[in-house]
């Protein structure tokens, strides 16, 4: 059997964008220095030269203007654009644009308009970039109705996803862990798609469940790894898109072990690890023989200071403690 060969996080993304521009003519992308610059961590690079200034478009420092431009691209039925974010930091500038206008054309026209624009950004604390530009909001937009949410967190499965994501007539906000961009790992050469709405289980076990997002799965995986020479059996789940969110998958599991703890690099209130502990206790709360534990990062901006950001972001020993309380 022929060995699959490696490839980066941000290589995988390339080859998906790459892919859909060739054999659709209306995939474009758009965004600050995604043209000749590449993007600033290269996801972009290569594909101005392959396909030119009118469908790989460098803008101006201004999202509010060019995600309107994509959304408006986008409804006009003509384009299927991917618009970058640089950072998901700067959504404040363009989310009328985003949760008033892409998230509800289709409801508020019957279902009869189609939205397919993929807006992509970097999410993540990690690289000392402070606190405008490191969070974690993916909360937010998983809170709007219309939105499809992707969160991937191997090679594998960004390229599998950025396909879909760009196939799909929606809405999609696909967020990328800044922190992932240079890991490598199995990629096929020829395309395919992973479905959204399928969650991963990245390592079976049967005493405790965990759910990561992102970044937190990789630390997930090296706990789990560590407990299973103590004879602690761990569950890793990537719920990979979280917006459809694959609710069957994490019940069940919680159903087999009666533990859960989700990890979760963001604020600690109203979040996606609330949004998941609430789906615990409000469809498997009869399964559960501890409370739930949420390991997130405090309510707090993220430091500057690396000493004091690498104790911001949750890490394998918070995950760890939190797993040997539920047990």
């Amino acid at each position: 059997m022929a060995m699959v060969r490696e490839i980066t996080f941000a290589e995988a993304l390339n080859e998906a964008l790459d892919y859909e521009m060739s054999k659709d003519p209306k995939v474009v992308v758009m965004g600050e220095d995604v043209g000749q610059y590449g993007g600033i961590f290269g996801v972009t690079k290569g594909l101005l030269e392959k396909y030119g200034e009118e469908r790989v478009r460098d803008t101006p420092i201004a999202e509010s203007g060019f995600i309107g431009t994509g959304v408006g691209a986008a409804a006009s039925g003509l384009l299927r654009p991917v618009v970058e974010l640089m950072f998901i930091d700067f959504l404040g500038v363009a989310y009328d644009q985003i949760y008033n206008q892409a998230a509800k054309i289709r409801y508020m026209f019957g279902g009869k308009a189609k939205i397919p624009i993929v807006i992509r950004t970097v999410s993540g604390a990690g690289a000392s970039a402070a606190a405008q530009h490191s969070q974690s909001l993916h909360a937010l937009f998983v809170h709007v109705p219309g939105l499809k949410v992707v969160y991937p967190s191997t090679p594998y499965d960004a390229k599998g996803l950025l396909i879909s994501s760009i196939e799909d007539d929606d809405p999609v906000v696909f967020i990328e862990h800044k922190m992932l961009y240079g890991i490598k790992g199995p990629v096929p050469e020829e395309p395919y798609s992973i479905p959204l709405g399928e969650a991963d289980v990245k390592k079976e076990g049967k005493d405790v469940t965990v759910v990561a997002t992102a970044l937190m799965v990789h630390r997930a995986l090296e706990v789990a790894e560590k407990l299973e020479e103590e004879g602690i059996s761990v569950e890793v789940i990537d719920p990979r898109t979280l917006v459809p969110l694959d609710e069957e998958t994490i019940l069940n599991s919680i159903k087999k072990t009666g533990r859960l703890v989700v990890v979760d690099e963001a604020y600690p209130r109203c979040s996606f690890a609330t949004d998941i502990a609430a789906l615990a206790a409000s469809k498997a709360f009869d399964s559960l023989k501890a409370p739930v534990k949420l390991v997130t990062a405090p309510a707090t901006p993220v430091p500057f200071s690396p000493a004091l950001e690498k104790e911001w972001i949750p890490s394998t020993e918070k995950i760890e403690k939190a797993i040997r309380e539920v047990l």
